[in-house]
């Protein structure tokens, strides 16, 4: 991923030129922002008839300025504020969040008994944590990580121990969304996050001092520096002002500002701060998700960013350079980041739909047993469909975020009624399907 050009900005050299800010003026009525294209991609497509191209950039750069706000507390380079311009497409995104990720319109969307919505935000902040670890360069598979988290098997390397301390941060935020942020709370998350990770273990929640070398952004496959953050004796005032920015108003003086913007600048700002020697997207990501569960979002842990942008990751970093050559305009990522969560949206109500349809058959299976939990039923799905699986009290009480004494009983009464097998591997029992489970639950 290759740095960008700076963008032409509406600077003084463009104001003194009469001619062109009369054309400019002229041409901006007319000009659709929906695309919010970059100047790196804009000056590559024909512009509209009988206008420069760079003419359309300034048209397009007026038209932005007069939607555009400004928040003092985050900062690019030289003090610059970033701006935010609020055009249609964010404006019905933002909106599609409240409706489908708080409050009782995220009840009715999403249906849950308190079993199998445990069993679904399990799931889901294995997802997250998992994700955001590979993101970031650990070396694992979805499966082998998500049977360590589930059997909570020690981590036997330094990307199996990423994942399970991203699972603890995740967990933790939990409890941290309940109160204001502070600059402790952050560095203690990242202590988290980090923790046995790191070269130099003393790194591990503290920011980065000028006595340190600082770090950068790192592009292999260009073998270049694409972002080089601010200079650490900034990272204190930064830090402060990030906090302050986290724990203010939605409403302050005339201006409102929408709790899931305010979550997005929170992930961007961190990330565009580098203040950690390592962590910093993990960071990032996790303040976002204590941002949305602080304002009510309690839908917000059972997506994954993560999962999206580790599919798609050049689309991801991409905004960060946008934002940086178009200085500071945060709307490409914040228009980037509404299309991830609308994606983890749409991947919630699809797993929702696939486990219902799979309860709904397992359920219509064992129709004349009314002795079954939905925590059961879920095992035996995932056991007609994965012959070989195993099953421990800690990874049936993980997945449904019970106690192991819950889990052992489900597990118990499964073998009773002949559909689990028993045996003992070292301290643990394991508990496999039976030779013929599907035959079994039709009887």
């Amino acid at each position: 991923m290759r740095s960008y050009l700076r963008a032409p900005s509406l600077d003084d050299k463009f104001w003194r030129d009469p001619e062109r800010v009369s054309r400019v003026v002229a041409l901006t009525p007319s000009i659709s922002d929906a695309q919010y294209y970059h100047w790196e991609e804009l000056r590559h497509r024909p512009p509209p008839a009988g206008v420069e191209a760079l003419d359309w950039w300034y048209a397009l750069k007026l038209k932005r300025s007069m939607s555009a706000r400004s928040y003092a507390e985050l900062q690019g380079f030289g003090g610059r504020p970033l701006t935010v311009s609020m055009i249609a497409a964010m404006d019905a995104q933002l909106a599609r969040c409240d409706r489908q990720l708080a409050g009782e319109i995220a009840h009715q969307n999403v249906p849950l008994d308190a079993q199998t919505r445990d069993r679904y935000l399990s799931s889901a902040l294995m997802e997250e944590a998992i994700h955001s670890s590979l993101f970031e360069g650990a070396v694992s598979t979805r499966e082998i990580a998500k049977d360590m988290l589930r059997e909570q098997r020690a981590p036997i390397n330094q990307y199996e121990r990423m994942i399970v301390n991203n699972h603890r941060a995740m967990l933790h935020l939990r409890e941290l969304a309940k109160q204001p942020l502070t600059v402790e709370a952050v560095l203690n998350l990242h202590a988290i996050l980090v923790d046995g990770t790191l070269k130099q273990s003393d790194q591990a929640g503290r920011i980065q001092s000028p006595s340190d070398e600082r770090i950068v952004v790192w592009d292999q496959k260009s073998q270049s520096a694409v972002h080089t953050p601010p200079a650490a004796d900034e990272l204190p005032q930064r830090l402060e002002r990030l906090i302050a920015f986290a724990n203010g108003d939605d409403i302050e003086g005339d201006r409102y500002t929408h709790p899931v913007l305010r979550s997005i600048l929170l992930h961007f700002q961190l990330a565009f701060d580098h203040p950690f020697a390592d962590g910093n997207g993990r960071t990032a990501r996790a303040l976002f998700y204590w941002s949305m569960l602080r304002h009510g979002y309690w839908l917000a842990e059972f997506i994954s960013i993560s999962r999206l942008i580790y599919q798609r990751p050049d689309p991801y970093r991409r905004s960060f350079l946008h934002v940086e050559s178009d200085p500071q305009d945060a709307t490409y990522f914040v228009r980037h980041q509404l299309e991830v969560i609308r994606g983890a949206i749409d991947e919630l109500h699809g797993y929702v739909d696939r486990k219902r349809r799979e309860l709904d058959a397992i359920r219509s299976l064992v129709r004349r047993r009314d002795d079954l939990n939905n925590r059961q039923l879920a095992l035996l799905d995932h056991a007609l469909r994965h012959a070989d699986a195993a099953y421990t009290h800690e990874s049936h009480a993980t997945s449904h975020r019970i106690s192991i004494m819950a889990a052992r009983n489900d597990l118990q009464s499964l073998v009773a009624a002949k559909f689990l097998t028993q045996e003992k591997r070292g301290k643990k029992f394991v508990y496999r399907p039976v030779t013929g489970l599907e035959a079994r639950l039709k009887r």
